[in-house]
């Protein structure tokens, strides 16, 4: 699960943000891993998911060498200074964005879930857990 700020939610689901930037936290993310997307801001709700294509990381001019390519493709200078002065960073590439029918609003997840919260950067998620089975049962069959 991942935190996406809503104007770079907006552009990943309307496909024009192609690569999705992440300060380096330790975990890796593995190309085909889906990506479930918590709108953060003010919608504050689970609102889809996309497939991670191949990751880049290295450290800020490795990555903005790479993007640089990608500039007008929904990478810009804003996205280049979140990662700016990180000594290492990720590139998620965006494949498959899905947008689901049916948003997760945090209240909603507190009331299934209690004491949730949502990733300040991204976490982890187990088959299994409670936010796995509500996302299986609930939403991902309704997009």
């Amino acid at each position: 699960m991942m935190s996406i700020k809503p104007r770079y939610s907006r552009k990943i689901f309307a496909g024009l943000k192609k690569y999705e930037l992440r300060r380096f936290t330790g975990t890796t993310i593995v190309e085909g891993s889906k990506i479930i997307v918590y709108e953060s801001g003010h919608v504050k709700a689970i609102v889809g998911e996309f497939t991670a294509g191949k990751v880049f990381e290295g450290d800020y001019n490795t990555l903005r060498r790479m993007l640089s390519k990608h500039i007008g493709r929904g990478i810009d200078r804003e996205d280049l200074k979140y990662i700016e002065g990180a000594r290492r960073a990720m590139a998620i590439q965006v494949l498959n964005p899905t947008l689901y029918n049916i948003k997760v609003k945090l209240n909603q997840l507190r009331n299934i879930i209690p004491g949730f919260m949502p990733p300040i950067s991204f976490r982890r998620l187990y088959p299994g857990e409670p936010l796995v089975k509500l996302l299986i049962e609930k939403v991902s069959r309704k997009y």
